[in-house]
């Protein structure tokens, strides 16, 4: 006779039939054998529980450093390039693809290149465009004057340098100015010309190397008519230019990577040979256009320039050398010696010893190139087209 097992039902088999004597024994041990099953899976239950809450804070502890670094990382590739950043940012779920989410990032969080911020909030795609507006949204201009308002919003980050970028984003400005303060001006447009203006005039007056500085009554009359065609308050446009003269407009300084990103898109980029100033030989350099200033490097890889030449009030042409063809050069029209900059061998900035720079180029195509990219760097003036753009469209809608 075979032996029975007790335990069977832990196996999965089903209990055999007792025989007619022992059913109520039988239905007894069934019962008895389920309740051991809920208990033993109550207990693993418990277990389960128990080993959570003693993980739980170091997982969590992990977890959290994973974010960190992540973020920290985002941080890092926003400030080498906005788009890039932001796009690992929010596939790291550690930023909302919501333009007010987006705008609370930039406006709030520490360590953002300056820079990159003016380039993410200056793009045109629809996003970027919404993300724009939060971010204005986020200042706050009521009772505060003109000046102060844009020092304000002009520390928040780098203007960039494109037109278009800088039109947009002062646009949006005026338009947040005027609804925290209605009836100042009265219209958008009154408060995007003086807007224009007033950072036109800081430059004027601080720049060092603009020798004819405007006076109050020259800033007066340039905004004359402004207003929807009437003239603005003799009074506010005094205080406006008192502010100004007194405390110029402090831009943000950003950190190492500021340098970088002013070479991510340059005007023009590309390899030319460059006389020497004291030595008289030719040696290729890798030259960066942008920013109405010429960077030369030894190669292409390199971080920081060898040499820095400034093109304001500089003139740039053809120039025929028996030495080497297909050659430009840049010159003071005044003939006075140039005001740039070269490191030395140790390391030392000295300023550099040029009447001209003579450049040569691999052919006649590439040097005409050159010339067009430098002179339209040099005569580029954002602020005074847009200004203009602007005034004649006052102008129009108050005589129609």
């Amino acid at each position: 006779m075979a032996i029975r097992r007790k335990d069977s039902f832990l196996w999965g088999k089903a209990p055999p039939k007792p025989p007619p004597g022992g059913k109520r024994q039988g239905h007894t041990m069934e019962i008895h054998g389920f309740e051991l099953l809920d208990d033993i899976q109550k207990l693993r239950l418990e277990i389960d529980d128990v080993t959570a809450e003693i993980q739980s804070p170091e997982l969590k502890a992990q977890s959290k450093n994973v974010k960190s670094r992540r973020f920290i990382r985002g941080k890092k590739k926003f400030n080498m390039d906005p788009n890039k950043g932001v796009l690992y940012l929010v596939d790291s779920e550690l930023l909302e693809w919501r333009a007010e989410s987006l705008a609370e990032f930039l406006y709030k969080e520490d360590g953002l290149n300056k820079t990159a911020i003016g380039n993410f909030l200056g793009e045109r795609e629809e996003m970027h465009l919404q993300t724009l507006k939060a971010f204005v949204r986020l200042h706050e201009f009521s009772d505060l004057n003109l000046v102060q308002a844009l020092r304000q919003f002009l520390w928040s980050f780098r203007l960039p340098g494109e037109a278009q970028k800088i039109d947009r984003m002062m646009e949006a400005f005026a338009t947040r100015y005027c609804d925290c303060n209605p009836g100042v001006f009265q219209s958008t447009d009154t408060c995007y010309i003086l807007s224009f203006a007033i950072i036109m005039l800081n430059t004027s007056l601080h720049n060092p190397n603009v020798k004819d500085k405007p006076g109050l009554q020259r800033f007066v009359t340039m905004n004359r008519g402004i207003n929807n065609g009437k003239d603005l308050p003799t009074e506010l446009l005094t205080n406006l230019y008192a502010s100004i003269r007194s405390e110029p407009f402090k831009i943000p300084v950003d950190d190492g990577n500021d340098l970088t990103l002013t070479f991510f898109n340059p005007d023009r980029e590309g390899w030319l040979l460059k006389m020497g100033g004291r030595v008289k030989t030719w040696k290729r350099r890798w030259f960066i256009l942008t920013d109405s200033c010429l960077y030369y490097f030894e190669y292409t890889t390199d971080k920081d320039p060898i040499g820095i030449i400034p093109l304001e009030n500089l003139c740039v042409g053809k120039l025929c050398d028996s030495s080497k063809p297909f050659c430009l050069e840049l010159y003071s029209p005044k003939g006075q010696k140039i005001k740039a900059c070269k490191t030395e061998n140790k390391g030392r900035v000295v300023q550099g010893k040029h009447q001209s720079y003579k450049l040569s180029a691999a052919g006649s195509e590439e040097r005409d190139a050159w010339i067009d990219a430098i002179r339209a760097s040099i005569t580029k003036d954002p602020f005074y087209d847009l200004v203009s753009l602007r005034k004649r469209k006052v102008i129009s809608n108050t005589s129609s």
